[in-house]
């Protein structure tokens, strides 16, 4: 028996559990697509008009609304380089904040539905997360652009994905924020859904 008769089977099986996996996902990613749609219309927009959460976003506006491409640049490096440091004043400023402990309440109130919940500004920068996240700008992300860059009512819902950390299948669903006084865009947010709670 050659190494090739004993090859090819497994090739074959391996061949075909590939093809599966790639014929399933996109039947999965439908699947969730109305029950995550309707979520951000409903559950998201709702906590995410609240009194504090708008008052954050509104301040951080004022602040970083003449910000450049640079001085966003720099802070997002400086967010990164905070992430695995001991001094951490963006991210403690941040975290910290009322509307960053309100979304922390929200997730916590989720019993596990949402896994990470966090709020941007006009720019896309974080202005309050229930967890940490890994970078401070989302702007150049689908996240931002396809929700805020979407206008309001628009609703972005992402690939699912398997969370390495906790191996919970997981899409982040993402909305525009507008202040209820004017009806203007003044940022986003987007939350992780654990889409077995669905």
């Amino acid at each position: 028996m050659s190494i090739h008769s004993v090859l090819r089977p497994s090739v074959a099986a391996l061949s075909l559990a590939v093809l599966l996996a790639m014929s399933v996902a996109p039947q999965a990613q439908d699947e969730f697509t109305a029950p995550l749609t309707a979520l951000g219309e409903g559950d998201i927009a709702a906590f995410a008009s609240d009194p504090v959460l708008i008052a954050a976003i509104i301040a951080q506006n004022a602040v970083t609304s003449g910000y450049d491409q640079a001085k966003i640049d720099e802070l997002d490096k400086q967010w990164r380089a905070e992430v695995g440091a001991a001094s951490k004043p963006l991210i403690d400023a941040t975290l910290g904040n009322a509307a960053s402990q309100y979304l922390a309440g929200v997730q916590e109130a989720s019993q596990g539905k949402y896994t990470e919940i966090f709020a941007m500004d006009a720019k896309g920068l974080n202005v309050a997360q229930s967890t940490l996240t890994s970078d401070y700008w989302q702007g150049d992300e689908d996240k931002f652009t396809a929700s805020f860059g979407a206008g309001a009512g628009a609703v972005h819902v992402g690939d699912i994905e398997q969370d390495e950390s906790t191996q919970v299948f997981q899409s982040q669903v993402s909305v525009p924020i507008s202040d209820p006084a004017t009806g203007d865009l003044i940022g986003a947010i987007t939350v992780g859904v654990d889409v077995s709670m669905l």
